[in-house]
């Protein structure tokens, strides 16, 4: 069984790309503006379909042109939409800026996804749940229980940061913060895993009862930050739910993130399971 499901937001991604990230008060230039698809769910969802896993989304857009331009892909990337609301509220945006070294800024307005909710039972069947924190926090928790009540492996990537409480945690399995999100966690006592990203110097592992076990970053070109992070979260769930072994699990994932940084974009740039494979074995990997 590979089924993993997603709760999480859709959003339509408005990119700026410029020389450097402006600071406070300051104006700068774009070299170029794109629209693209995304929502730390929606990539979620998609990285975990490229490497293979059957994927239920769950989520909410609005009745608009760019809800009918992400509930296209998602489709076509093989996603079941079944659990993917619509609502009065616009779909989701977020305005990211990227510099030449391909760091980011990202602001998200939420619309659509602040009125998903959780389907009881639509955890049944699935291997793995995989939650972030761009829709309500209640129906993160409720998808959490559910699962965890249903003895299916959950996983949380706790982003965008926000204060979460330990009763929360509890029902997670995987816990993945980046460097920054990982601060101010209310940990002790977190029986689960807990996998630090942390971008160029690669991923902590961290299990209750062991030393934690640093992974070093794979050398890639980077072009753009973007949903590496979002690479990372899928491509774990994936490789969990067709049965891999947690440290096999963190080497796909960190992978996955190192590939997305390789090309432009949030959902283009998530790897397929061929890209990753060559990756793992040292050789090119494979586009498209």
């Amino acid at each position: 069984m590979s089924r993993v499901v997603v709760v999480g937001s859709l959003n339509v991604d408005h990119v700026l790309r410029v020389d450097a990230l402006p600071g406070a008060g300051a104006t700068v230039l774009a070299r170029s503006y794109e629209v693209a698809l995304g929502g730390k769910g929606a990539n979620q969802a998609v990285a975990a379909a490229r490497q293979g896993a059957e994927v239920v989304m769950v989520g909410c857009t609005g009745a608009d042109g760019g809800a009918g331009r992400l509930r296209a892909a998602l489709t076509a990337e093989g996603l079941d939409l079944t659990h993917v609301a619509t609502s009065t509220l616009p779909t989701g945006r977020a305005h990211i800026t990227v510099d030449t070294d391909g760091a980011n800024v990202i602001v998200v307005a939420p619309g659509a996804n602040s009125a998903t909710v959780w389907p009881p039972g639509t955890h049944q069947g699935a291997a793995v749940l995989l939650a972030q924190l761009e829709v309500p926090l209640p129906v993160v928790s409720a998808a959490l229980r559910e699962a965890r009540g249903a003895g299916v492996t959950t996983v949380l990537n706790p982003a965008p940061k926000c204060e979460l409480g330990s009763d929360l945690l509890a029902l997670v399995d995987f816990l993945i913060p980046n460097e920054v999100e990982v601060e101010g966690l209310p940990l002790d006592g977190f029986a689960g895993v807990v996998i630090v990203t942390l971008g160029a110097r690669g991923v902590e592992v961290r299990v209750p009862g062991s030393s934690p076990e640093r992974l070093a970053a794979f050398a890639v070109d980077v072009v753009d930050t973007t949903a590496a992070g979002d690479a990372f979260c899928g491509a774990f769930a994936a490789a969990l739910a067709a049965g891999s072994s947690t440290s096999d699990a963190v080497r796909r994932a960190n992978a996955a993130g190192a590939l997305a940084c390789t090309i432009a974009g949030a959902m283009p740039s998530l790897p397929t399971a061929a890209a990753v494979d060559a990756l793992l074995a040292g050789g090119p990997p494979p586009r498209g």
